[in-house]
């Protein structure tokens, strides 16, 4: 059975640009070092993010928010592979408009 929702009505305009590929930014967490500590990382340093593995990401397009979710690994052939599982959305069609 296929657990993808039903496609969401999509007004003229919106149509128009169903087609062009967009980039979708995941963001996992933010760091605020103090220069100095920037200026001496090197390689295999751990830079802590404000976040744990269990919160939320978050979906950006540009500088917009556009959804929520958890990170999540891939089984099988893509095992190893990240996606992110959507638990919130913000209404897409309105931006658009």
């Amino acid at each position: 059975m296929d657990d993808r929702p039903d496609p969401v009505p999509l007004s003229e305009t919106a149509r128009m640009f169903t087609a062009v590929p967009i980039e979708i930014t995941v963001c996992v967490g933010r760091a605020r070092p103090l220069i100095r500590d920037l200026l001496q990382l090197g390689e295999n340093a751990v830079l802590t993010l404000d976040r744990r593995v269990d919160d939320p990401v978050e979906l950006y397009v540009g500088d917009r928010l556009i959804a929520r979710g958890q990170l999540e690994e891939l089984d099988g052939d893509r095992q190893g592979q990240l996606a992110v599982r959507l638990t919130e959305v913000t209404d897409l069609e309105a931006g658009l408009a």
